[in-house]
């Protein structure tokens, strides 16, 4: 008898260069893009914005100031909550909608450029069709509002009833704690779970080091890297289905 231990019975997705392909963004452009967004909508509500050229900057910095802190402290910040904090403080009166429709403005223009595989959908029905649990595991700091969204215009939110994103949590990737998180969350054991991501350190070397099978999307964050041996490579997300079929029918009973 084979050993069936190791049968995929769930895949968990990252987001950026997995299931969302952002590229290598023009960062200052996007944030000035999301910056003006979200400005005019705030001036359009009579808000105490001020200055366009202050407005950016302190946001700038806010955002630089927190990144560098999770850098050491490995907890991400919520965009949201400093969104929040920035307003409140600058005297801001808007509804929990409008708060979180300022996240999404200021995220829209990563939005904007964004590109999912044209046949994502039917890859992800064929996975949920053959008894695949899906979910998703993500460092970010960006609010699920926005996130959801995004992955709610094109149609694919409803094939991931586990959804964990870094922020939400005091640690992030490589991080052993979220991989058992999410494991808990989707009701898999770790050595039956597959997981796709596009960098080695943070997903790639945490997932095999967990016993789970790790699965390298090709992207610019690993070009020219070579990932550990074990690792699966792919160019594209509809290569799944093959690859769990063949993983499985290897380990079904001899």
């Amino acid at each position: 008898m084979a050993d069936n231990n190791r049968h995929i019975k769930a895949v968990v997705f990252d987001l950026g260069e997995t299931l969302l392909n952002f590229g290598q963004i023009e960062t200052m452009r996007l944030f000035r893009e999301g910056a003006k967004l979200s400005y005019d909508f705030l001036k359009g509500l009579g808000q105490p914005v001020g200055r366009f050229r202050f407005y950016c900057w302190r946001n700038l910095i806010t955002i630089r100031m927190h990144c560098w802190l999770a850098n050491i402290t490995g907890k991400d910040p919520n965009a949201l909550r400093l969104l929040r904090r920035n307003g409140t403080k600058a005297g801001y009166q808007l509804e929990e909608q409008q708060w979180r429709e300022l996240v999404w403005l200021w995220y829209k223009p990563l939005r904007d450029i964004c590109k999912s595989e044209t046949d994502i959908v039917g890859t992800l029905t064929m996975l949920k069709d053959s008894g695949i649990k899906l979910g998703i595991l993500s460092n970010t700091f960006v609010n699920d509002f926005a996130l959801e969204r995004h992955l709610r215009e094109i149609e694919i939110v409803d094939f991931f009833p586990v959804r964990l994103y870094s922020y939400q949590f005091d640690f992030r990737k490589p991080d052993p704690r979220i991989f058992r998180i999410a494991a808990d969350r989707i009701d898999i054991p770790l050595e039956n779970i597959m997981y796709v991501g596009d960098r080695i350190n943070m997903d790639i070397e945490p997932a095999i080091k967990l016993g789970m099978t790790a699965v390298l999307k090709s992207a610019y964050t690993n070009a020219g890297k070579e990932p550990p041996d074990g690792t699966w490579k792919i160019d594209r997300i509809s290569e799944l289905p093959a690859i769990i079929e063949k993983i499985n029918s290897q380990l079904a009973p001899a």
